[in-house]
């Protein structure tokens, strides 16, 4: 079975179910497996051709181990994809020659976090269920992960889910979806900053070891586990759709919380081959600049049409660095406390070699992105958002012999402003969103200040111990 060991060096080695519960490390580290498990070559071979959740399950399993039992979770992965509008779940459309658009917007909210997070909750709920506990979920989200979070968890009594987004920084479409459910058990708070405010308030919280045990506080943002376990999946089904295991292709991945991304690099630790993975950022360039340069350097955070990637703490960075760092606890820990102490942080030679040899990355401004998506409708006839015209600008630079595979992580009418500024055209939503406007809303506005944040959640939550 696999357990899991934080990325500061933490003794503790836990399970998949108490891993997914926890969320962060008690030493403010990431969970990853002890020991990457592994498919061998004939075993992806197999998976050739397979429905989405029949390669779920081969995917997932080795993670959760005996936690759950293997016919049951295939249940619940069976239940967790029926919503999406896809029968293929996350669809492959080719857009150019040789290259592919991954459209990961066909769940309920429209936007790839519905990917995890509709499996997260059922796994959670049984969890819950299964040990007689509630929990309280605190999420932060820059756009998409608050929408999806509360469509999952809206019906999931064992949980008081509470959603931080930073006020007028999200689409009206995003924040009519965090804050139109009706469910007694979510709360929506917008607070007045940015997106790395709202993220920092969360590890704050996770940090803070009374407050944790008081309200049984879980999180399901990307620092969880279990998000990232979802999300290789897609990469998987996508790699075998264009020649894997025998042929590799390479993916272009719109990021901010290097979340994403991350699941790809876990395919190819299970044994995946894989081509080149593109890291993409829009003018909120760290990532880039940190893979250029080797130097993680925060600057200010700039507002652009793709707001789920105008961030600069990129938190799952640190569970490339433990891997790309030969797994050294304590280099993770240096650079962790010098960007705690002063907004940056050096990447030792060797570890940036490492990462290099898997990834590339590039950045797409403003201008890029609106001329990108009207040559999207132009030419291939298809509308896409600012967060996939991220990563389609940024991939023509890194073409090769290999397939081009780009992800897609919103549908269009999740940005319908600036895909109309771009392209003159007004995205529809989808039939199932189509009285969003009208629903009505609830949320409250907090300042950015710890105190009056946990305590409104303590007022609110169900589980104060």
């Amino acid at each position: 079975m696999t357990l899991f060991i934080s990325t500061r060096g933490n003794n503790d080695k836990l399970n998949f179910e108490d891993v997914m519960l926890r969320g962060l490390a008690p030493d403010g580290g990431l969970y990853v497996p002890e020991t990457w498990p592994t498919l061998s070559q004939d075993e992806w071979r197999s998976l050739v051709g397979k429905p989405y959740t029949e390669v779920a399950l081969a995917v997932i399993s080795p993670f959760v181990g005996d936690c759950i039992p293997r016919a049951e979770l295939k249940d619940m992965i069976e239940a967790a994809y029926a919503s999406f509008s896809h029968k293929a779940v996350t669809p492959l459309t080719q857009l150019d020659v040789n290259q592919w658009l991954l459209e990961l917007y066909h769940g309920p909210t429209i936007a790839f976090k519905d990917v995890a997070m509709q499996l997260i909750a059922k796994l959670m709920d049984r969890a819950l269920t299964k040990r007689g506990l509630r929990s309280t979920i605190v999420c932060a989200t820059s756009g998409d992960t608050g929408g999806a979070a509360v469509e999952a968890f809206m019906t999931c009594d064992r949980i008081d889910l509470f959603v931080l987004h930073p006020d007028e920084r999200v689409s009206q479409v995003q924040r009519k979806q965090m804050t139109t459910s009706g469910s007694a058990n979510v709360f929506n708070i917008a607070i007045k900053g940015n997106f790395d405010d709202c993220q920092n308030q969360v590890k704050a919280m996770f940090n803070n070891e009374n407050f944790r045990d008081q309200v049984a506080l879980s999180g399901v943002n990307s620092i969880n586990w279990a998000r990232i376990m979802a999300q290789v999946v897609y990469y998987v089904t996508a790699s075998l759709s264009l020649g894997g295991p025998d042929k590799t292709c390479d993916f272009t991945v719109p990021t901010g919380n290097f979340g994403d991304i991350f699941a790809a690099y876990v395919a190819k630790k299970m044994g995946l081959p894989m081509g080149k993975l593109i890291v993409a950022t829009n003018e909120n360039d760290i990532l880039q600049r940190a893979l250029k340069t080797g130097k993680y350097d925060m600057h200010k955070v700039i507002a652009t049409t793709s707001p789920s990637m105008d961030i600069q703490i990129s938190s799952n960075f640190e569970r490339l660095l433990f891997e790309a760092s030969g797994r050294d606890s304590h280099q993770v820990n240096h650079m962790m406390a010098s960007l705690k102490q002063s907004d940056q942080f050096e990447i030792p030679a060797k570890t940036l070699a490492n990462i290099n040899q898997s990834f590339a990355a590039g950045r797409a401004d403003e201008n890029a992105v609106s001329s990108i998506m009207k040559t999207a409708l132009s030419d291939s006839a298809k509308l896409i958002d600012p967060h996939t015209a991220v990563a389609l600008s940024v991939a023509q630079n890194h073409l090769s012999d290999n397939p081009m595979v780009i992800l897609s992580t919103a549908h269009p009418a999740k940005f319908p402003d600036a895909v109309k500024a771009a392209t003159g055209i007004h995205p529809p939503l989808p039939a199932h969103l189509s009285d969003l406007f009208e629903r009505t809303e609830k949320y409250d506005i907090l300042d950015n200040e710890a105190d009056k944040i946990m305590q409104y959640i303590k007022t609110n939550s169900r589980v104060v111990n």
